[in-house]
């Protein structure tokens, strides 16, 4: 039992019993002849009165109690002497298997209780198996009488039987040649009752999370007594909603210990009255995050050229591996500073087999340049992408140069056609060649849909309107002109109508 504190170990302080077994005749001859030996009589002792605790026909909990009970029958002093003293023993118990503590913090009363789980001794095969405990036996009571021991636990097969050489066969009957099952039905009250009445604990979901978890004692273990904000993450210990999030902000970005102790040291994470301010601790937390993520692809990057440095000089004559052939329909054009040097079989061969640093090579007449090629290196070892992808990128890149993009080819813009390809599961060169085909399409899309954008603004700045004038009248000149006879005529009847309407009036 490890106890720092032994005012955490007190008669005061309630504890329980668990045990799911029951004690045998050889199990009793067990603790008596093996185990006494080593851990002592009063550790044997206190391991039977523990026992007790939980009826003989039952398995299962004891009631909660205080620890004044084992100290009282134990005829142990409730001093800082009885408490070190019983704490050996329980400790003597552990070691040997016997035994496992746990200690349980209660929030509401702020207190500490410990629950006794017992574990059934070894049986004599089992024990003397186990290496350090047989050695354990040995130092106390010496090898001879170990070898006694072990004998007088053990029955020996007669002469008879061991001398004769017989074949032995298996003929006992499996459990479903003899009885059948109605599994058709399936009792879902009896799976609840059985499930409700169980004695055996529910461990699987509950310790996962537990152990995911932080606590309070991994937090202050680690944070320095002469910090600022010691007095802020000591409120932690019994706000649990802040402890909360805390925790949040560890799964979210996958810190350690340490990581959420640094952060939580640092200035500006709690407010004057002591609450925790998530915002800026989720900030610093995505910051140190993503800089321990690119210490370690920086970190991977380097092991994966030292590997690979390795494996050339341990094995200079390996033979090339075989090429691949590319079929005429996934063929790409070959860029402008190519159609000199190859035709386009040559270079879709050269795409397709060709490593992506001598693909690189190609295109620099001298060295290439040292930023580009630590990109590549990142899509290739912390990425994953196929070679061959990376070739078809490459080109893809290469490409957008040559046809006058405006587009800058930056780390940024490379890592998110990479990322969009893993997204799109790109693995092959032939989904790579339709990859680059759909994006090409897009491209040509939206340069169309921005030309007729462009002319449709510069009409409307040319004409001071985003909407054409229309003309209402227009003005066309006559052909045939009107003579004078027409023209009296018009006046006359324009006239008439004058006077017709003032009658009217």
């Amino acid at each position: 039992m490890r106890m720092k504190n032994l005012l955490h170990y007190t008669e005061n302080h309630r504890y329980c019993v668990y045990r799911e077994f029951g004690l045998s005749a050889l199990d009793e001859l067990m603790l008596g002849s093996v185990y006494q030996p080593m851990v002592g009589a009063f550790a044997v002792s206190l391991y039977r009165l523990l026992f007790q605790h939980v009826p003989v026909g039952q398995i299962g909990y004891s009631p909660l109690e205080q620890q004044r009970r084992l100290f009282l029958t134990l005829g142990l002093e409730p001093s800082e002497k009885g408490r070190k003293y019983l704490i050996e023993q329980t400790s003597k118990l552990e070691a040997v298997g016997l035994l496992q503590t746990s200690r349980l913090y209660a929030p509401e009363t702020d207190d500490y209780m410990y629950e006794y789980e017992l574990q059934p001794p070894l049986s004599p095969a089992e024990f003397f198996r186990t290496q350090h405990l047989t050695l354990l036996l040995r130092d106390k009571i010496g090898k001879f009488a170990v070898l006694s021991l072990r004998e007088s636990l053990w029955s020996r097969e007669s002469s008879e039987w061991s001398q004769s050489s017989y074949n032995k066969e298996n003929i006992s009957v499996p459990f479903y040649e003899l009885f059948e099952l109605n599994t058709h039905v399936i009792d879902y009250e009896l799976e609840q009752a059985l499930s409700e009445v169980s004695t055996g604990r529910q461990t699987g979901a509950l310790t996962s999370e537990s152990e995911e978890a932080l606590n309070y004692a991994d937090i202050i273990l680690r944070f320095p007594r002469e910090s600022v904000n010691r007095k802020h993450v000591e409120r932690l210990r019994f706000d649990h909603e802040q402890l909360g999030m805390v925790n949040y902000v560890v799964r979210k970005f996958d810190l350690s210990v340490q990581d959420i102790s640094r952060l939580l040291d640092e200035d500006g994470i709690f407010t004057e009255a002591g609450d925790l301010l998530l915002d800026e601790l989720q900030l610093r937390a995505s910051q140190q995050s993503r800089q321990d993520r690119k210490r370690q692809e920086e970190q991977q990057v380097q092991a994966a050229k030292v590997v690979a440095l390795r494996q050339r000089e341990a094995s200079p004559s390996e033979e090339p591996p075989v090429e691949q052939a590319v079929e005429m329909e996934f063929y790409v054009e070959v860029p402008p500073q190519f159609t000199a040097k190859c035709d386009i079989h040559q270079y879709n061969m050269m795409l397709r087999n060709e490593p992506y640093r001598r693909l690189l090579q190609t295109f620099f007449p001298g060295t290439v340049p040292g930023n580009l090629l630590d990109i590549f290196e990142k899509i290739d070892i912390s990425y994953k992408l196929q070679g061959e992808v990376i070739n078809v990128l490459i080109h893809y890149l290469m490409s957008l140069l040559v046809s006058g993009s405006d587009q800058r080819i930056n780390r940024n813009f490379v890592e998110a056609v990479a990322s969009n390809m893993l997204l799109k599961q790109v693995n092959t060169y032939e989904k790579a060649v339709q990859y680059i085909r759909d994006q090409a399409k897009v491209k040509g899309k939206q340069s169309s849909a921005s030309s007729t954008g462009g002319r449709s603004r510069s009409y409307a700045k040319n004409n001071g309107s985003a909407k054409p004038s229309i003309p209402i009248v227009q003005d066309q000149p006559s052909e045939e002109s009107v003579s004078e006879e027409e023209l009296d005529e018009l006046l006359r009847l324009a006239e008439r109508m004058q006077s017709g309407k003032q009658k009217k009036v």
